[in-house]
């Protein structure tokens, strides 16, 4: 389902918008997808659909349906995981980059923060069992960020590395599990 070499994909990624009903919204998701395909380099456009007064054409477009959603060359794209899919595949090396990590645990290491975070404000203050879950989570990944990956072990040295010297969740370039991620622990934040 690779792109024709020489043909731009119409693009347009429709997010939600922010309390002013015109700029970026704080939505991990649209943000999310945002961030896939700007480093996937590709030409798109971003409409903030202000969720207070949605317009009629959009009801239209994807009726029931909340941002974040793609049209993508006319096609309508609704899922958001099935849209990060599609975008990997199809928007594919060697005209895009391979956003996909090289390792699963960098995809699973920050999966539950988010849901442990929302767990958390939903039952504050007196809640020290969601707190102590959140806070786990938060431990779980620093511990994985400054393990070192097995790529960044020479096995052939006799330099023992203790902490990862990485930038990202998978190494040195931002991946998907970092689009997934950090979105997540801005609103956090």
């Amino acid at each position: 389902m690779a792109l024709q070499p020489d043909k731009e994909p119409s693009i347009e990624l429709f997010i939600k918008a922010g309390h002013d009903g015109e700029n970026v919204g704080n939505c991990p998701f649209c943000q999310s997808l945002f961030m896939v395909l700007w480093l996937k380099g590709v030409k798109f456009t971003v409409t903030t659909v202000d969720m207070r007064k949605k317009p009629e054409e959009l009801k239209d477009l994807a009726p029931g349906t909340n941002p974040p959603f793609l049209l993508y060359n006319g096609t309508l794209k609704t899922d958001f995981m099935k849209i990060e899919e599609f975008l990997e595949a199809t928007l594919a090396p060697p005209k895009y980059p391979h956003l996909s990590p090289l390792n699963k645990e960098s995809f699973d290491v920050g999966a539950d923060i988010f849901a442990k975070f929302s767990a958390f404000i939903k039952n504050s203050p007196n809640n020290r069992v969601q707190e102590q879950a959140l806070l786990r989570e938060f431990k779980r990944l620093d511990i994985y960020l400054n393990t070192p990956l097995p790529e960044e072990i020479d096995h052939n040295s006799t330099e023992d590395i203790t902490v990862s010297q990485r930038k990202y969740l998978d190494g040195s370039r931002l991946t998907l599990a970092d689009c997934n991620l950090l979105p997540k622990l801005h609103v956090i934040k």
